[in-house]
């Protein structure tokens, strides 16, 4: 790992498939209705844990995994960086087909255009990091991806299955988040520190109070935080609104811990290791 460890010390010292299918949609949008959340009779309707999810879910872990394991025992620092420009370009050619589709199907509005959910930020947090490495950025997508893209990905609130584009979308955007933070940590071995943790929780203090304010002004529903999910989620456990908003800050904070908890056995392990030697 010392040219990865040395490719990356560059980096933090520094700073902080565009092949849109050509499908012409067939399905409708309800007047109000989010177009993930909207399908006509056309396309399939999504099947969650259905052979599509399943498989979408499985190439989010295993690619990056993959990946990451030749970067580790190749140590060639032209191919970390190559991984690394590909799930950028990624996430950047699934957002542009994302707003090729709003604006071409007419479905511009303030929810589907602002970048205001949390999965968006995460997005944002681990675009900035796959070309630029570095910390602050990093902690920001690690905990943000697992703990709330990652939730996207296994209950999505979609309607529409394989192979409708906003399944594509869905899935290209919510699994690329999670493949490319596994590949940065597991790859590249970045990690959060503790000085991490107060970080995330302002800047998560400071998304939650954006969204609130946003929703409040355009009765949009940025991080369903003015309604829960129509499909069943994690929400669902958490009481009505608005008794959920308090529970999903501590749940908020009990995920920051256990993401955090890993990280935090191996530093005791290899302390404790440390000692022994001594």
């Amino acid at each position: 790992m010392t040219g990865i460890k040395h490719y990356l010390s560059r980096r933090v010292n520094s700073s902080l498939w565009l092949a849109a299918p050509a499908v012409t949609l067939t399905a409708f949008t309800p007047r109000g209705m989010h177009p993930m959340m909207a399908c006509g009779p056309t396309p399939a309707p999504f099947v969650r844990f259905g052979t599509a999810h399943l498989a979408v879910i499985a190439l989010a872990f295993a690619l990056p995994l993959a990946l990451a394991a030749m970067v580790r025992k190749t140590q060639n620092r032209t191919f970390a960086r190559m991984v690394c420009a590909v799930f950028a370009a990624e996430l950047i050619a699934t957002w542009v087909l994302w707003y090729w589709l709003i604006l071409s199907q007419g479905w511009a509005s303030v929810a589907t255009i602002l970048p205001l959910n949390l999965c968006d930020w995460a997005a944002i947090a681990a675009l900035v990091t796959l070309i630029r490495p570095n910390e602050r950025s990093y902690e920001l997508a690690w905990f943000w991806s697992f703990s709330g893209t990652l939730q996207a990905l296994l209950t999505p609130d979609l309607a529409c299955g394989f192979p409708d584009p906003r399944f594509l979308v869905f899935f290209g955007f919510h699994g690329g988040v999670i493949a490319s933070v596994l590949y940065l940590t597991v790859g590249l071995g970045m990690r959060p520190r503790p000085r991490s943790i107060p970080r995330v929780i302002a800047w998560s203090l400071a998304y939650l109070m954006l969204a609130l304010a946003t929703n409040a002004v355009f009765h949009t529903n940025f991080g369903y935080l003015s309604a829960k999910p129509a499909k069943p989620s994690l929400l669902d456990f958490l009481g009505p609104w608005p008794v959920y908003l308090f529970a999903l800050v501590g749940l908020g904070l009990l995920f920051i811990v256990l993401l955090y908890s890993p990280f935090l056995l191996g530093d005791l392990i290899r302390g404790a290791r440390r000692r022994g030697r001594g």
